[in-house]
């Protein structure tokens, strides 16, 4: 892998600096955490200002809406930003990391031109309709079911830990289209729309006090066939490429996120005298060489991405892969999630008293790292990943 740059990606890094430079100064005060409201006007605000600059969607193919980016491009993008405290995509997340591209990539060109350009604005807020009370992590155990009327679905089932509902305008929705079929069979991938009759949503309030779960309900609702990705029952293989972004390049900006956090926890160990304590410093440094590691494995995954092999990385944009991370994206997801937990554990160490003030932001991070073990498919699911598709081993039973 090349991981020199070009001075074509010197040049963006200096033109994307010199941007964020200018307009981040001008951003108003973030809304609470718990005001998500407020945070989807100002996370789509932030989204609009990276579209009319020609950021939005940097990565994503040219026919699909974006800028046709490098992967590399892309990482100095997530690293700018991140560097220089920029707003994360926020409520965006589920519409600009895991919807947005499992359409650009299995959607035909009347969903694409439909749905692409309102998620890139920022117009239009998604949520993610995935798990259920009964199915847990075997999401091929879920039961809500869509039977076919006519040119409509009418569903009815439940839905939880629903990422962004209260505040989302459009669900992808995993349903039951053929009870009789095999598990991992007959499941199709909808867009329902969160005003549709019938769709109850009640917010779940996290550890850390926030709602971006929720439970929704939904009663007898009706989703236009149309608005189906991909084959009916084929719903199952489309997840998979969802589910690819979700754990193979979603959290690339939380990697850069987490290397500044290590250098910031340094800083206040040296600070407050805690560096004298061999044991810890010998913990920061093997965290700052594992994120390290994660970064490069970030760089593999969206070279992969992208369809190219890594040596040739620079020279295209979603290419033969159409956008897709492989399975190596299981590996970073797993590893990721236990690094976050155990950088957020050394936090608690070099804060002492101060880890059980609320009012801390690496408090906050520290509670929500306990969910990263169990979202986009727990540990455990991971591990079966692992074993079975990159190092063939026999399922177990």
């Amino acid at each position: 892998m090349d991981l020199t740059y070009t001075e074509e990606e010197e040049d963006f890094r200096a033109r994307l600096r010199e941007w964020l430079a200018k307009v981040l100064p001008g951003l108003p005060p973030k809304p609470a955490a718990i005001d998500w409201p407020g945070r989807r006007a100002y996370d789509a605000a932030w989204q609009r200002m990276l579209y009319d600059a020609g950021y939005a969607g940097l990565h994503w193919p040219r026919d699909a809406g974006g800028q046709g980016a490098t992967p590399t491009q892309h990482l100095i993008f997530l690293e700018e930003t991140e560097r220089a405290g920029a707003p994360y995509v926020g409520a965006s997340f589920v519409g600009l990391l895991h919807a947005g591209p499992t359409i650009a990539a299995e959607g035909t060109a009347e969903q694409r031109a439909r749905w692409l350009p309102p998620i890139l604005r920022g117009d239009e807020i998604w949520c993610q309709g995935f798990s259920e009370p009964d199915a847990g992590s075997d999401l091929a155990a879920l039961r809500t079911r869509a039977v076919r009327d006519g040119d409509t679905y009418v569903v009815s089932g439940t839905k939880i830990w629903t990422s962004h509902a209260e505040v989302a305008d459009w669900c992808e929705l995993l349903v039951r289209t053929d009870p009789a079929a095999p598990r991992h069979r007959g499941i199709s991938w909808l867009a329902m729309p969160m005003d549709a009759p019938g769709v109850t949503v009640r917010p779940l309030r996290t550890l850390a006090g926030s709602t971006e779960f929720a439970e929704v309900f939904l009663d007898e609702v009706r989703v236009p066939v149309g608005n189906r990705v991909g084959a009916e029952n084929d719903g199952w293989r489309v997840t998979m490429v969802t589910l690819s972004f979700e754990r193979g390049t979603a959290f690339v900006g939380e990697v850069v996120a987490c290397r500044r956090v290590l250098g910031a926890l340094a800083r206040t160990a040296r600070a407050n005298g805690r560096w004298d304590d061999a044991v810890l410093r010998r913990r920061l440094g093997r965290l700052s060489a594992e994120f390290a590691a994660l970064w490069r494995l970030t760089q593999w995954n969206v070279s992969e991405a992208m369809g190219v092999p890594p040596a040739r990385a620079k020279s295209r944009a979603w290419g033969s892969g159409g956008g897709v991370p492989g399975v190596g994206g299981s590996v970073f997801k797993l590893r990721y999630s236990h690094a976050r937990q155990e950088l957020y554990d050394a936090a608690a160490e070099v804060l002492g008293a101060g880890a059980l003030d609320a009012d801390h932001a690496w408090v906050a991070d520290r509670l929500s790292s306990l969910s990263y073990t169990i979202a986009a498919g727990t540990s455990q699911i991971q591990q079966n990943i692992v074993a079975e598709r990159i190092l063939g081993l026999p399922k177990g039973r």
